[in-house]
């Protein structure tokens, strides 16, 4: 699952179903919170004209003010764990205005999917964290949340009795034909309206060109990090 497949899939107006689908897995949050979902960076298919990319999560409001941010990394990224808590970090700040007063802010949740292991120090595949008391275990306040995914963790979990959708839709975002995904349909109705979604996805022209543009982004991009690299170490 790359990051364009993620935000056709569930950054549209059209998506917020499947975009609730994947949510009520992940979250511990009450079903009334999706009853109003606010996409806050829409992506529209048909108005795209070939521009760069850019960061393509998606960001959006529920019914009670929370925010959240999606994101899908599928490659590693040098300093991660400063770039989420940089990217949490400013969901928060950005909520409040010079006269505003700290009671404004509103929950901020991020929920990073990744296509490798991110949290080295653990086997589990989800991770929650919030500001914690290390020794007392005492949460100081719950207006930060941070979740990640990780796929390759996933690959090795056959069952989880705890989180049965929440693997689902892991087993859904590492899927590589079509009859894994038939496979995954059969399991529930969420299943089915993402694959549905997905199977549309792939035979449309404009999303597979896109597709492509994104791949041919991310592999310029990472030539020429990579010839930095080789430039730093023929002056050293």
């Amino acid at each position: 699952m790359t990051d364009i497949i993620f935000k056709l899939l569930m950054g549209t107006e059209n998506s917020k179903e499947i975009l609730t689908d994947f949510l009520l897995a992940v979250l511990n949050l009450s079903p009334d919170e999706y009853t109003e979902i606010t996409i806050q960076n829409p992506f529209l298919l048909q108005e795209y004209k070939g521009d760069k990319l850019g960061i393509l999560d998606v960001k959006l409001k529920l019914r009670t003010g929370k925010v959240l941010n999606i994101e899908v990394q599928v490659d590693p990224m040098p300093f991660m764990e400063s770039r989420i808590l940089f990217y949490v970090s400013k969901l928060i700040t950005e909520q409040i205005g010079e006269s505003d007063q700290y009671d404004k802010i509103k929950r901020v949740i991020s929920i990073i999917i990744t296509g490798y292991q991110l949290i080295k120090q653990s086997g589990k595949y989800h991770h929650q964290f919030g500001l914690y008391d290390i020794i007392n275990g005492v949460l100081l306040t719950d207006a930060l949340e941070i979740h990640t995914l990780e796929i390759p963790k996933a690959r090795q979990v056959n069952e989880d009795a705890e989180r049965v959708d929440l693997l689902d839709w892991m087993k859904f975002f590492d899927a590589k034909t079509e009859e894994e995904l038939t496979m995954l349909a059969q399991k529930s109705p969420a299943m089915k309206r993402a694959t549905l979604r997905l199977l549309e996805l792939s035979a449309d022209e404009k999303a597979r060109q896109l597709y492509e543009a994104r791949l041919k982004e991310q592999r310029d991009s990472y030539a020429r990090e990579k010839g930095a690299v080789m430039n730093v170490a023929k002056t050293c």
